[in-house]
This record gives C-alpha cells, sequence and structure tokens, in this order.
C-alpha cells in the first residue's frame, strides 16, 4: 500500500466493514444466548444515538425508532471508519497472522476505552458490560485487520 489514498480507503473499507460484521455477530450472540431480542438491541440503538441526540432518547421503553436506527447505525460506522483507519495504520508493516492477532487485541483494548473510560462521558454505556460485548469488540477487531489486510495486498 504506495499511496496515502489507497492507505486511507483501504481502511475505510476495513471499518464500514468491521462495523456490519461486530453488529451481525452481536446480534447472533444475543439471539443464541440471550432473550432479549429486539428489545436488546433497540436500548443499545437508543445509546449510541444518545450520543449525538442526548439523554432524552434513553427512557424506555426501548421500542423500534427510526431516527434513533439511523443516527445510532451512522455514529457506529463512523466510530468503526476511524478506529479502523487507527488499527489499519498499526498494522502496516505486520504480516497477516500478526494482523489478526493484534486485530484481536485492539478489539480488547477498545472495550477497555469504550466501556471503562468513555463511559465517564456517556455513563449509560455501563449496561452494555458483558462477554458479548466483549466478544463483538474482538470480531471487529480481527475483521478490521482482516479486510485491511486483503485490501491492502
Amino acid at each position: 500500500m504506495n499511496t496515502p489514498a489507497k492507505f486511507l480507503t483501504a481502511a475505510i473499507y476495513a471499518g464500514a466493514a468491521a462495523s456490519i460484521l461486530s453488529t451481525v455477530a452481536q446480534i447472533l450472540l444475543w439471539g443464541l444466548f440471550w432473550d432479549a431480542l429486539p428489545t436488546i438491541l433497540y436500548r443499545d440503538a437508543r445509546f449510541a444515538a444518545a450520543i449525538i441526540l442526548g439523554q432524552e432518547v434513553l427512557p424506555p421503553p426501548a421500542t423500534l425508532d427510526w431516527q434513533v436506527m439511523l443516527i445510532a447505525t451512522g455514529v457506529h460506522l463512523v466510530l468503526s471508519i476511524i478506529y479502523a483507519i487507527a488499527l489499519s495504520w498499526l498494522i502496516r508493516p505486520l504480516a497477516l497472522k500478526a494482523s489478526l492477532i493484534a486485530g484481536g487485541l485492539f478489539g480488547v483494548g477498545l472495550f477497555i476505552v469504550n466501556m471503562y473510560g468513555f463511559v465517564h462521558i456517556f455513563p449509560w454505556f455501563v449496561e452494555t458490560r458483558d462477554w458479548i460485548t466483549v466478544a463483538a469488540h474482538i470480531v471487529f477487531g480481527f475483521s478490521a485487520a482482516a479486510v485491511y489486510k486483503l485490501l491492502a495486498r
């Protein structure tokens, strides 16, 4: 990946793909292990949308609200792209196997930053500290690394 434009393009696509794949993984895990769908999806969407819309969108009931879903999706996508750009920069010189391991570890670090750091600004995210959220962050890091390496060839 010689040029900054090519690097950025691959990193952006990696972030978008990882955003989708981690969300799908999280929804699948919720469906397999918890009897909480779709309520938990709507709750987490409200949490993400509240970053932009404010705490007014947080109170129950956690029902489908298309404006909330659209804004939450946008927040998740933008943050995923930013995080994937950072990860891609870190793994540029690494081989594929090392990149995938680094991606998984990046996901764990991202979970810690998001769920233990940013909760000082957005305290409602405390409710999302669970093993499924950890797994989704690992899937994010792993898939972002994989897509970046695939596109960077």
